[in-house]
């Protein structure tokens, strides 16, 4: 229909323009003088306007329309994500609140968290949707359907109809005058060729009327169109925009929340006794309370430790051996049953008790040492 418009108008222009040049070739009558050419290019502007603005108009009627179209799309489908995650909310809650773990509530605390933000979310989303539908949707609509773009719309319809009677009426005009060269003095030609033309300045005047009336209402319907649909789609954006930053703050405290529970779960747990089967080392005095003075009342496998001083050196010939110098006191505990004592000489000199100790055992349960797998070494102790 569109194509269909524009060659119809094209043709009414082309028959416009050629009238006018016979008009003005003939001389005379309606069209004889300057002024009525003037006129006809005046109308002929008015036309050219009153056809952009209508397609002005029309396309923006129908951009206005699919946005509305879009939003309330969005809204139905808004909707049903909120009633989705409202249900999720709800179930998370639920979950939370049962706490059925047997091992902890860490997940319980952190279902809750999620049940909160989840429904704050929704609620922002519920906002949002109420937001387009009556700042965006409503507005576009009532414009869609409105009487100033109606009223705008039938007068330029109108302007176009009296246009081509005009038009037609010119086309009669011509041809009376025409029949008054054919045959002159008749007054019955002249008569009509009278009528002709008065009926053509009434279509004129009322076509000028009109095409003036229908180029300010569409003009105005124009502007209303554009600033209206504007502030429509800024009040969209901020809308959005609003909706997105509140739930990436709601995401960024969630985040947080969950997180922690998280980290809770896989530290490592912080021992609350100490195990009975490795004592702690003893004491200085309780070791040398133990061997200056130890009785048949205590066995010499519930001791675990030796606290010795170096009084020779010894260098290792090897690299899982260790270099002992003079002076520097060594603890040895304890680690296998089969850890063996190896005393081959032993005596007593100024309080104190001298022997030559053998120890053999394995570092693969000492902490650190765990890549020697067996290590010897033979020094003399001296225990105080």
């Amino acid at each position: 229909m569109d194509a269909i418009r524009k060659q119809a108008s094209k043709l009414r222009e082309q028959v416009a323009r050629q009238q006018q040049a016979v008009f003005k070739q003939f001389g005379g009558g309606v069209y004889g003088g300057s002024d009525n050419v003037v006129t006809d290019e005046v109308e002929l502007h008015l036309y050219q306007k009153l056809e952009k603005l209508y397609l002005s108009t029309r396309a923006a009627k129908h951009y206005q329309r699919d946005i509305v179209r879009g939003v309330e799309g969005y809204i139905v489908t808004g909707s049903k994500q909120v009633e989705i995650g409202t249900k999720l909310s709800e179930d998370s809650r639920k979950y939370g609140s049962e706490n059925t773990c047997t091992s902890g509530s860490t997940l319980s605390r952190a279902a809750q968290s999620f049940a909160r933000a989840r429904a704050q979310m929704e609620k922002e989303r519920g906002n949002l949707l109420k937001a387009l539908g009556t700042q965006v949707a409503e507005p576009l609509r009532a414009m869609v359907v409105g009487a100033p773009l109606e009223d705008a719309r039938h007068l330029a319809q109108r302007y176009d109809r009296i246009r081509q009677e005009a038009e037609a009426q010119a086309t009669e005009v011509f041809k009376r005058h025409a029949k008054v060269r054919e045959t002159p003095g008749n007054a019955e030609s002249a008569m009509k060729l009278e009528a002709a033309e008065t009926k053509l300045q009434d279509l004129k005047r009322n076509m000028a009327m009109l095409g003036k009336e229908a180029a300010a209402a569409l003009t105005a319907v124009e502007a209303q169109q554009q600033r209206l649909t504007l502030q429509r789609l800024i009040a969209t954006v901020e809308a959005e925009r609003a909706y997105h930053q509140i739930v990436l703050q709601i995401l960024d405290q969630l985040e947080g929340e969950m997180v922690s529970e998280r980290q809770r779960i896989e530290a490592p747990p912080t021992p609350t006794s100490v195990d009975n089967s490795t004592p702690p080392p003893p004491s200085y005095e309780e070791v040398n309370g133990v061997y200056a003075y130890q009785t048949g009342e205590r066995s010499s496998d519930s001791m675990g430790y030796f606290l010795g001083e170096i009084l020779f050196p010894y260098s290792a010939v090897s690299e899982v051996e260790l270099n002992l110098s003079v002076g520097d006191y060594v603890v040895v505990r304890k680690v296998y049953t089969w850890l063996h004592l190896n005393i081959s000489l032993a005596y007593w000199e100024s309080n104190n008790f001298h022997f030559t100790l053998h120890l053999g055992y394995s570092l693969s349960g000492w902490g650190g040492c765990s890549d020697l797998d067996y290590f010897v070494f033979q020094s003399l102790f001296h225990i105080r």
